[in-house]
């Protein structure tokens, strides 16, 4: 049974390559655009926007998050995928009410430089975060940490996604996200099946935690209700397919990638879940796993998360193309640069692989809370149309939300103690209410301030 899983995923990666065209102009590797101009079909996008949000690291999230707090931590996760319904309505304002053409163009004409500028830095950091944790994943799927089976399948995973995403940036991904999502749920869909009809697992074991609202599972729904407001607006992967379609169909895509990504979340965290309430003392969640499922579900499972890596890193990829070469305008907007571009975010993932922190959740904490600058942003200028926001309520917002985030990696890592010793979820959720009110102010306080400028 060792070489299914190889066996596997060389099929996935072969098959990627083989629906993944050569592009030769910007508009197909920036931008998708086919060579007769038509946009993706719904199905298209909406399965884009599903398999390149769910993240290896988001199954193994959920799942953790399971086992250790009970079905609460499970949605807790599941509730980060309402940033779909959010998403959704940003875009829409951004294309249709304010026509412009990126998040970056509204910053500009709103903020100026400094506008884009915190920005990118952000967003940045958040396609760094999602190379390092899906390739991450996949090491610990074929070995443990420092080892030589562990060093290498990250290297050829990377590689190969690199090769496919260089050779056609979104076009290739908007292409292969629909073979992956096809394979992925026809996986997913027989590991629950496994799951269901076996006899080692009971259905009551999904509410072995109670509900307490002081306990992380809660605690963690709430912080992701406060995040789900700007955490779309960050995330340029979502972004970006907000802008290939019509009005219609970019908000039926977004409307049915909620509910398809919810209902998947929920599924496969609910495995954690159950190894959560039969684990034995000392037990990791896969040990318990696979002692509960044996060989064949355990096989699926891995299966999910190879497919869903691989489908969020040559987006990310793209993703990391358009912001550099197009977004942000710091390289000539063309094929090679592109592609050099696509390099670097892959080294920079590897380069955190091998030294940096190893807790999956916490790429998701800091990147989130650091979001949350753009709740005001959301909220007065771009919903609520505020033309006299000056720019030091937009500066302030940032520096206090990259406080905020700097203070939660510190804190959950263990190298400061200023917030005491409560747990380090109840302690995200008290710095994300803090920026979300001190944001909020600022905003409200510089626009009576500048209250002579009209709307």
């Amino acid at each position: 049974m060792d070489y299914v899983l190889p066996v596997f995923a060389g099929f996935i990666a072969l098959a990627s390559i083989a629906l993944s065209p050569k592009v030769s102009t910007e508009g197909a590797f920036f931008k998708g655009l086919r060579a007769d101009g038509r946009q993706p079909s719904l199905l298209t996008l909406t399965f884009s926007q599903v398999t390149t949000w769910i993240f290896a690291r988001s199954l193994m999230n959920a799942a953790i998050l399971g086992f250790y707090y009970g079905i609460w931590g499970t949605l807790a996760y599941a509730f980060y995928y309402f940033s779909f319904l959010t998403g959704g309505k940003i875009v829409d304002s951004l294309r249709f009410e304010h026509g412009c053409e990126s998040v970056q163009d509204f910053l500009r004409q709103r903020f100026g430089h400094w506008g884009t500028g915190c920005f990118n830095l952000v967003v940045a950091v958040r396609l760094i975060s999602e190379v390092f944790a899906n390739l991450l994943v996949i090491g610990i799927l074929f070995g443990v940490a420092g080892t030589k089976g562990y060093t290498l399948t990250i290297l050829a995973f990377a590689a190969i996604t690199l090769f496919y995403s260089m050779m056609g940036g979104l076009q290739a991904s908007l292409r292969t996200d629909l073979f992956q999502m096809i394979i992925f749920l026809g996986t997913l869909i027989l590991l629950v099946g496994l799951v269901v009809t076996g006899n080692n697992v009971e259905l009551n074991d999904l509410w072995f935690k109670d509900f307490v609202i002081n306990q992380p599972g809660p605690v963690l729904m709430l912080v992701a209700l406060l995040q789900i407001w700007s955490y779309p607006m960050h995330d340029p992967v979502m972004m970006d397919r907000g802008f290939l379609a019509d009005r219609e169909t970019t908000r039926k895509s977004f409307l049915h990638a909620c509910w398809i990504s919810v209902i998947c979340i929920l599924a496969f965290g609910c495995l954690g879940v159950l190894a959560g309430a039969n684990m034995i003392t000392g037990e990791s969640m896969n040990a318990t796993l696979a002692r509960l499922l044996g060989d064949v579900p355990m096989l699926f499972f891995s299966a999910c998360l190879i497919i869903s890596a691989m489908s969020t890193l040559d987006s990310t990829l793209s993703s990391s193309a358009k912001l550099i070469a197009a977004d942000m305008g710091v390289l000539k907007m063309n094929l090679l640069n592109g592609r050099l571009v696509m390099l670097v975010f892959m080294l920079l993932g590897l380069l955190l692989v091998f030294m940096g922190n190893k807790d999956l959740f916490s790429a998701v904490a800091v990147s989130g809370t650091a979001s949350m600058y753009l709740t005001p942003v959301i909220f007065f200028s771009l919903w609520g149309k505020r033309l006299n926001i000056p720019i030091w309520s937009y500066l302030g917002s940032f520096v206090l939300a990259l406080g905020g985030a700097i203070l939660y990696f510190t804190e959950s890592s263990g190298h400061s103690a200023m917030l005491g010793d409560i747990h380090k979820y109840t302690k995200l959720l008290w710095i994300c209410l803090t920026i979300l009110i001190g944001g909020n102010l600022m905003f409200w306080f510089g626009g009576l301030l500048n209250r002579d400028k009209v709307n």
